[in-house]
């Protein structure tokens, strides 16, 4: 969501931009898993607004069809949260399953490598700035590789989240569609077919570990997370039917405990910065925000050479 709002702002200044993006599709933590006909949004749960700026964006996805609201003052991207990502996505240059492992400046601009050296885009080596749209514990030693000291990345501090996704058939009775329970284990329970246009065929749940449980089991396979998570889930729920689907899926950069305190991080001599919801807090709405100001910051020094 950060890295898309940057690239959205730059856009409207007429600035071309290719993203870069490691997995196979752009949002993120915004994030739906598609197993079959099964769905399950096993990341980000919903997003709230508090700000007339991505409020009259969360407006402009729901006449699209790409959001609604699941309850009252808490909105879902339909038909899964992939939706606005891959709404503000259009029209771009994206380069999906490319991890950007280094960075280089020189007289011409950036060059951006992965493992098999110079990535073959137009303009590689003569990109006039880069956007690190990134968890911080990523984006510290890129930055640091180019030569280039980010202060505040260092203090920003991630939960970890362990993430089961379950499928029973037929519905389970359960007091409500999403519970918080007060445990040790398990923080959130969701009845994720009862989000608005998901037209389920089975009963479908996601359930997030504590960031506790989840850095006790951090290095666990992801088989073995789902089964102790589904232990978990039977003992918080009291139900104990047998799931006709069940996986895990580890989030290392989830939730975060220790924002960098300011909206963006920007070197304009560089011409490099970073953004993202660990910025200034862990909301989508924080995402956007941080990606529209570092966006705004990085127009306002290219203004001269571009004529903006």
């Amino acid at each position: 969501m950060a890295g898309l709002a940057a690239a959205r702002r730059l856009k409207q200044h007429d600035l071309d931009v290719t993203i870069f993006e490691k997995s196979r599709s752009v949002g993120g933590r915004m994030a739906t898993r598609r197993v079959d006909e099964l769905r399950f949004d096993h990341g980000a749960q919903y997003f709230t607004i508090k700000d007339s700026r991505f409020g009259a964006m969360v407006n402009e996805w729901q006449a699209a069809g790409h959001a609604q609201e699941w309850f009252e003052g808490a909105f879902v991207g339909t038909p899964g949260m992939t939706a606005p990502a891959r709404a503000m996505a259009d029209g771009f240059s994206i380069l999906n399953r490319c991890q950007v492992t280094g960075m280089r400046r020189n007289e011409n601009g950036w060059a951006l490598f992965d493992e098999a050296g110079l990535v073959d885009t137009p303009d590689n080596g003569r990109f006039a700035a880069v956007i690190l749209a990134i968890p911080s514990p990523q984006a510290a030693p890129l930055a640091a590789a180019a030569g280039v000291a980010l202060a505040g990345l260092e203090t920003v501090r991630y939960a970890p989240c362990w993430a089961l996704m379950l499928a029973f058939s037929p519905v389970l009775e359960l007091p409500g569609d999403r519970i918080s329970p007060q445990d040790h284990a398990i923080s959130w329970i969701a009845r994720n077919s009862s989000k608005p246009d998901r037209k389920p065929a089975v009963d479908t749940f996601v359930v997030h570990a504590t960031p506790d449980w989840s850095r006790r089991h951090l290095e666990l396979s992801a088989e073995a997370a789902a089964k102790k998570l589904t232990e978990q889930f039977e003992r918080v729920t009291g139900i104990d039917a047998q799931p006709a689907f069940s996986a895990a899926h580890r989030w290392r950069y989830a939730l975060v405990e220790q924002t960098a305190g300011s909206a963006f991080l920007w070197d304009r001599n560089a011409r490099l910065g970073a953004c993202g919801d660990w910025c200034l807090g862990p909301r989508v709405e924080a995402a956007f925000d941080s990606g529209n100001a570092l966006g705004a910051a990085v127009i306002h020094t290219l203004g001269a050479d571009f004529g903006i």
